[in-house]
């Protein structure tokens, strides 16, 4: 059932978690957003006499090897860290959906077809999976993105086609039936807005998993490369001087852990509102 979104308003002022995490959410978010105002410095600017500096009021998180400031880095890396979540998600999401609700509606042949092609994504680790996608198709910033949101296909084309099958048969949607509504405005009009708040939840909670996977991927050196700032690839960079130099790898780690904590907050907290069994 939908509610109106005063309700929704008033039920997520008092959920912590959704204030929470929407609240550091929307911090990283304008950090990483004004970098080109906040950066002290420009992100591929060098100085090889201050490499590996450690952290100063010049340099706030330090500098790598070839002295590059940290600091600006992590700002600018975390415009296509998220952009890849937000991409990747909005991907999956939209595709996932569609053969949701056509698996579910139609059922019968269109259901065995779209969900052993979904048994067969699921048998591959979703890691392994965008690892071969990435692999196949080459190393860049799109292809990060297609691989990324392709191994998150299948959890959307089972909430909503679970959520379909329950729906279908439901007197709102046999009353369109029987006024002659096409199987497209049914499941576009009838079906997809009562379907719309898990799926908010999973959204959400699917973006901290892609900008994981993302990460992941520039970490083994398949997604964005050197040397243009992600924070897997700092990640990547730091790691063989953490007995001498820890900030390197220290700082793109706390902003991949504070951008996941706070997507998976606000997740919490958005699951809480969109509940109306939880009180808040």
């Amino acid at each position: 059932m939908r509610r109106s979104p005063a309700l929704l308003a008033r039920r997520a002022s008092h959920s912590k978690n959704a204030l929470a995490g929407g609240a550091l959410l929307v911090l990283i978010g304008l950090a990483v957003v004004l970098a080109p105002l906040i950066s002290p410095y420009r992100p591929f600017a060098t100085n090889q006499r201050a490499g590996l500096a450690p952290v100063s009021a010049a340099h706030l998180m330090g500098t790598d090897r070839f002295g590059r400031d940290i600091f600006s880095r992590v700002l600018w890396g975390g415009r296509l860290s998220l952009l890849v979540g937000v991409v990747s998600v909005s991907l999956a999401a939209t595709a996932g959906v569609a053969l949701g609700l056509v698996a579910g509606y139609y059922g019968r042949t269109a259901d065995t077809v779209i969900m052993r092609f979904v048994d067969l994504l699921v048998s591959f680790p979703s890691i392994l999976l965008a690892l071969a996608v990435v692999a196949t198709l080459g190393s860049s910033l799109f292809n990060l993105m297609i691989a990324v949101g392709i191994s998150s296909v299948p959890n959307y084309v089972r909430v909503t086609r679970g959520m379909v099958l329950t729906l279908k048969e439901r007197e709102f949607v046999l009353a369109a039936r029987v006024a002659g509504c096409p199987p497209y405005r049914i499941m576009t009009r009838h079906i997809l807005p009562n379907v719309v708040s898990p799926l908010i939840v999973l959204t959400t909670l699917g973006t901290a998993g892609a900008i994981i996977t993302g990460s992941t991927l520039s970490f083994l050196g398949l997604g964005i490369q050197p040397p243009t700032p992600e924070w897997g690839n700092m990640l990547a960079d730091g790691r063989e001087f953490l007995g001498t130099a820890w900030w390197v790898a220290f700082f793109p780690g706390l902003a991949i852990m504070l951008a996941v904590f706070a997507i998976n907050l606000l997740g919490d907290g958005l699951h809480d509102v969109l509940d109306p069994h939880v009180r808040l």
